[in-house]
């Protein structure tokens, strides 16, 4: 079922949050995020939730899922084993990095010039290439690390398959997997990624080299499209984003950062914080599921704000397809009221275009069909170069 979160923002953007409304699953939303409770189904059964799951990644690109049968043993583990890492001294955790992208690294993010107050592990999502990251991780005893964490990401793969399902189901399609297929695929090129925040109120050096220095507090310049991205003196933590994947299921620690840009009543956008919840997944739609579903289902836009006095750890599952997959809407997607807007590309041009671009670049329109000579960059007002 669909329900409304009651927890009131505690940051700047609490009344521009306030003005949000619009109907979900029934519901009105006021003042916070869509919640869907995927435990087992009530009045109207699986068909049902299906609806209310697709209602919401298409009206918001982003839930709340509670009830998701997630247990939370792998999780709990996950936690210590990543905390305990992040917790070891500089010159050790440099031995995991620097990130190519994977592995360990700190502040800087991707290759393009975006940095953010944030210290993190991308790791592959497939067992062998784990316990390869693993030796580098957890000298001591790298078999316990790479098995607390393939724990983990099988239990999350099940948890997206199972939603990606459901969006199958609640849009009607007629092979209903055919999105849980792609990042089941023995190739398949999902991620799992773990942010360490540290807080915000200290003078948290993490000289590691002379680019991980905590510099001056920040705030974010308004983009070209005039939203307010007022930062309320916090630091940029992770700056404004998609996740350019098909889905991505966040989990975090109790203190709050994650931001999401929703339309107010006037349908102006505004960043809306949202209330922590540990023993929830955050479903964000990714960019190549909007490209699947031409345009039905919308990739949010998101960011981390550091202003807490403790550090704020969060995990990301990244599900993706393989390198050689090809993506273009499906064809029950497109209509004559709704024409076809993104031409065919694989996930290796969509990842390689990517890297090529700063973080916030609206990257999925270099795809659209009708706008193939649209090279507007305004990512380069992009929050992190104040940092």
């Amino acid at each position: 079922m669909v329900e409304l979160s009651t927890t009131t923002p505690a940051r700047q953007e609490t009344a521009a949050a306030e003005s949000l409304h619009g109907a979900v699953g029934g519901g009105v939303l006021q003042g916070g995020i869509p919640t869907v409770d995927m435990s087992a189904p009530r009045a109207g059964g699986r068909a049902a939730l299906s609806r209310q799951v697709a209602r919401a990644c298409g009206e918001h690109g982003f839930f709340r899922a509670v009830g998701h049968g997630v247990p939370p043993g792998p999780a709990a583990s996950l936690d210590s084993a990543t905390a305990a890492f992040f917790a070891l001294p500089p010159g050790e955790k440099q031995r995991a990095g620097p990130p190519s992208p994977l592995g360990y690294g700190c502040r800087s993010i991707g290759f393009s010039g975006d940095v953010g107050e944030l210290e993190y592990l991308l790791l592959p999502a497939n067992p062998a290439a784990v316990a390869h990251r693993a030796r580098t991780i957890d000298a001591t005893d790298p078999s316990r690390f790479s098995a607390v964490v393939n724990e983990y990401i099988e239990a999350v793969r099940q948890l997206a398959c199972e939603i990606l399902d459901l969006l199958g189901e609640g849009l009607g399609l007629k092979d209903t997997r055919c999105f849980s297929k792609l990042i089941t695929n023995t190739d398949s090129d999902c991620l799992l990624r773990i942010n360490h925040y540290p807080p915000s109120c200290t003078v948290h050096k993490l000289d590691h080299d002379d680019q991980c220095k905590i510099k001056s507090l920040v705030s974010t310049k308004a983009s070209s499209n005039g939203r307010n991205l007022s930062t309320a003196g916090g630091r940029v933590g992770f700056g404004e984003h998609s996740d350019p994947q098909i889905l991505s299921l966040l989990r975090a620690n109790d203190v709050d950062g994650l931001q999401v840009l929703l339309p107010d009543r006037e349908g102006k956008e505004v960043w809306v914080q949202v209330p922590p919840d540990p023993s929830a997944f955050f479903v964000n739609v990714g960019d190549l599921l909007q490209a699947l579903t031409n345009g039905r289902l919308v990739s949010i836009r998101h960011r981390v704000i550091a202003t807490a006095c403790r550090p704020r750890l969060s995990t990301i599952y990244f599900a993706a397809p393989p390198l050689h997959a090809k993506i273009s809407p499906l064809a029950e997607t497109i209509t004559a009221n709704a024409p076809c807007r993104y031409r065919p590309f694989t996930w290796a041009e969509y990842k390689k275009t990517m890297y090529s671009l700063r973080l916030s670049h609206s990257r999925l329109d270099l795809f659209n069909i009708d706008d193939d000579d649209d090279d507007d960059d305004d990512s380069d007002n992009s929050s992190e170069e104040n940092a």
